[in-house]
């Protein structure tokens, strides 16, 4: 079983910035795609960022520029950088990883319970 853990949420102004984290933890042999995502109330959840083991980023367009996504492997985490933040940009962030937990296994798809981001104007 593989838990991923975010830390990092809070409230700030516009203008603002704050930098979530994610740690995954459990059997894991390694780690592919790790990405943070976002649900604002009354919407559906949207891709934020995503990265890669070789540190490819891809990032939605309403936050290139603001945002900056980043890994450390050998500690299965990921990081999300979030400058510049907008009203538009409160939602609950949540963390996704894809998780093989050993030589040969399929691909898995964890996600963490979310932590709240309130940007006020």
């Amino acid at each position: 079983q593989v838990q991923l853990e975010e830390s990092g949420g809070g409230s700030v102004q516009t203008g603002g910035s704050l930098r979530l984290a994610c740690v995954a933890s459990g059997t894991i042999f390694t780690t592919n795609t790790m990405g943070w995502y976002r649900q604002a109330p009354g919407k559906q959840r949207e891709m934020v960022a995503t990265i890669n083991y070789g540190g490819t980023a891809n990032y939605a367009e309403s936050v290139t520029g603001r945002f900056t996504i980043s890994r450390d492997n050998n500690k299965h985490a990921v990081f999300l950088q979030m400058n510049s933040l907008e009203p538009d940009d409160t939602a609950v962030y949540f963390c996704h990883a894809v998780v093989f937990w050993a030589v040969g296994s399929p691909p898995m798809d964890y996600w963490g319970k979310g932590t709240q981001v309130t940007v006020s104007s």
